[in-house]
């Protein structure tokens, strides 16, 4: 067993050996078991397998909270049929400690998010795992774990969020393994069968400088939820290059924005925006992305009983685009000055809502690409929940989803909790 799952494991004993040991409190234990298939609805020439998912799942959740504290544990171990692999992913192990009335402290293996968007994030810059959005696993796994400390102030004027991250954590995404992309360097779709190896980036150094820091100040005003944000880091995926490397790496980044969400019109609406500021940027090296401003609208609402709807409009504008064009090796390959992205979502909850149909879509008409969503789940009882659905991804092989669209799939998931 790897050194990470023995402390794993031993927090773990730690929490269930709490209340014997005579701590004031209780402990909680849930868990499931899970079961999911996926294959592809077409042939993808450069990838081995058409199974995209073939995996089981258990997951064990222990909670021990006393007065002012809590100590909690979630870990999952993954038998992978694709990879004959027996993994653990730690997604919790945390102590949170309501140190005054000002102050909450958190630290730990965390699952960490903020901001307005459905399924689109702008000042969200914690990690992301994209392979399992893409390949049919449940929409939590989008959201990747990562060891950080988060301070939240209170206060009457305004809550603040302080979230260090000591170690950088990347997001977990597509390098070629299990689903293809398109390397602009070489004008074609590639994987790690086609290069050899999986594609990794280089990461920044394990230093301290290297770490990452972001804030939240929040408040509520007039029924509104008004909220300011920063981050300083690196990408969170490498879209940078080092020519002496020879490989991507991540990019120093900054980001600064602010949003908005509340009700309207029998709705909810949101509004949030965002600046990345790339610092190794100078609008003339097309081996580091452009600096982009970015921008949400959303707006949710209740169409009839038990069915609901949402639509967004996202868009990226990229700064000094005409010198990117102009110095680019490749430049019918580069984005758009600005992507434009449209989203809608359709739940319907009948059979007094075990059954829930949902569709989810993005959609960029400059692009021309899409990403489809189906899905459809259905709780046979109150521990037992079976799911079916599908990614359809369309457009051309340099386009965001066009690039994953050999990779468009179907899969079902059963899920036992207790």
């Amino acid at each position: 067993m790897r050194p990470g799952a023995v402390v794993a494991w031993a927090f773990a004993a730690l929490l269930v050996a709490m209340p014997a040991a005579g701590q004031d409190g209780d402990l909680e234990i849930h868990g499931f078991v899970e079961f999911g298939a996926g294959a592809r609805i077409q042939d993808d020439a450069l990838q081995p397998d058409q199974v995209l998912l073939s995996e089981a799942r258990f997951r064990m959740d222990l909670l021990h909270y006393g007065d002012r504290a809590e100590v909690s544990f979630q870990g999952d171990f993954t038998a992978d049929g694709l990879t004959d692999r027996v993994d653990l992913d730690i997604r919790q192990a945390l102590v949170s400690v309501r140190a005054s009335d000002w102050l909450d402290v958190r630290v730990g293996r965390q699952v960490l998010t903020w901001g307005t968007g459905d399924l689109v994030f702008l000042n969200d810059l914690f990690p992301k795992d994209f392979v399992s959005f893409f390949v049919g696993r449940e929409d939590e796994f989008l959201k990747a774990p990562a060891n950080a400390l988060r301070l939240t102030f209170y206060s009457s004027a305004a809550n603040l969020d302080v979230i260090a991250t000591p170690v950088f954590e990347p997001d977990r995404y597509i390098t070629g393994d299990r689903l293809s992309y398109f390397d602009r360097g070489q004008g074609m779709l590639v994987s790690a069968t086609s290069s050899g190896a999986p594609i990794d980036g280089l990461r920044p150094t394990r230093d301290v400088r290297n770490g990452e820091l972001a804030w939240r100040l929040y408040r509520n005003l007039a029924g509104y939820e008004l909220a300011l944000y920063g981050y300083l880091g690196f990408t969170k995926q490498p879209l940078a290059y080092d020519p002496g490397a020879g490989m991507a790496r991540h990019s120093r980044l900054g980001t600064y924005g602010a949003s908005a969400r509340g009700a309207l019109a029998g709705g909810i609406v949101h509004l949030e925006t965002s600046y990345y500021d790339q610092a190794d940027d100078v609008g003339d090296d097309p081996l580091v992305p452009n600096s982009q401003w970015r921008g949400l609208a959303g707006f949710e609402h209740e169409l009839r009983a038990n069915l609901t709807g949402g639509v967004q409009y996202y868009l990226e504008h990229l700064m000094d685009h005409d010198v990117l064009l102009a110095n680019s090796p490749a430049p019918e390959f580069e984005p758009s000055r600005t992507r434009h992205v449209v989203t809608g979502r359709l739940t319907y909850r009948l059979l007094q809502q075990t059954l829930t149909a949902s569709l989810f879509g993005f959609v960029s008409p400059n692009d021309r690409d899409a990403h489809i969503r189906p899905s459809l789940s259905y709780a046979m009882t109150d521990a037992f929940t079976l799911t079916g659905g599908g990614n359809l991804m369309l457009g051309e092989d340099h386009t965001f989803f066009g690039q994953l669209a050999d990779a468009s799939n179907v899969y079902v998931r059963g899920r036992y909790s207790f």
